[in-house]
């Protein structure tokens, strides 16, 4: 087994004969997936890859022996935000089918543990459904996490760390994705044009329809974006600061760290059949075998 399989992180760098060591190895596999999404004038097209990849990439400096980040999915399901220009739409079976895809390489070749690492809410759905896919159709085990809501574990850091009103401060090129992309890739940002924007909806004060990255209406109505939004920023980027940004970073990379640390050795749940007679046909769908 060569050295270069436990000191490299990323996926693509490891030569064929490395990537069988890799998988010798029970790394975990991490996707990050994001979008080419608008947000607003200050920031770039890349915050959804720029945040889950820089977070993937931390984790993989520290544990680089249980860890490979895959090059990332780069396009999203934004439909909804095309009346920005710039944004660029996936359709959300193309999308689904293209994640699976890249999930269900990985188990064939023997790679069994799978992350799928989000930054853009609007293919949390779509991942979600490529996840239970794979895990129902593989004999990998595959889960969905949102970058930010790595922040969520230690209970006591969002309440320490957030100064943005609730709900809606922190939503989209906000107090939080601004600050990380501050700490992150600074030089692109565009400092003199960062000012709050405000979601419509959520100014009805309705318990049933508002919008933030950690929480949302019991009926939350998602249309278009230009619908509730006239600069496209959804939340308090005013308040950000590379600083903050930093603090993100780290309490995200731990968090991760520590999910891959448990998920890596843990025992893959077993499908067990519970019919008193075997079904006399073939089940309809793709499905991991009994064990």
């Amino acid at each position: 087994m060569t050295s270069r399989a436990r000191q490299e992180y990323r996926y693509e760098k490891l030569t064929w004969p490395e990537i069988n060591d890799a998988i010798e190895m029970g790394k975990v596999c991490v996707v990050p997936c994001g979008s080419v999404e608008q947000h607003g004038p200050h920031l770039p097209l890349d915050v959804d890859i720029v945040c889950p990849q820089g977070i993937a990439f931390g984790a993989g400096r520290e544990i680089p022996e249980k860890i490979l980040i895959l090059p990332p999915v780069w396009y999203g399901y934004t439909g909804h935000v095309m009346d920005f220009p710039g944004t660029i739409n996936t359709h959300y079976e193309t999308f689904i089918h293209q994640v699976l895809d890249i999930t269900q390489s990985l188990a064939y070749h023997g790679f069994k543990k799978i992350i799928l690492l989000n930054g853009h809410g609007s293919n949390m759905p779509n991942l979600d459904l490529a996840a239970r896919r794979t895990n129902l159709e593989t004999d990998a085990e595959c889960v969905l996490v949102a970058w930010w809501n790595l922040l969520t574990v230690d209970k006591e850091f969002l309440p320490h760390w957030r100064q943005s009103k609730f709900p809606g401060g922190c939503a989209h090129a906000c107090e939080l994705e601004t600050s990380l992309y501050l700490y992150l890739d600074e030089a692109h940002v565009h400092k003199d044009k960062i000012k709050n924007g405000t979601i419509s909806f959520n100014e009805d004060n309705s318990p049933f329809n508002y919008v933030d990255l950690f929480g949302q209406g019991a009926a939350t109505i998602i249309s278009w974006t230009s619908s509730y939004s006239e600069s496209g920023v959804l939340g308090e980027p005013e308040l950000a600061t590379a600083e903050k940004g930093r603090q993100v970073y780290e309490e995200a990379v731990k968090q991760l760290v520590r999910f891959v640390m448990y998920f890596k050795d843990r025992p893959c749940d077993l499908r067990r059949d519970r019919h008193r007679q075997p079904p006399t046909m073939p089940m309809p769908w793709n499905q991991r075998p009994v064990r």
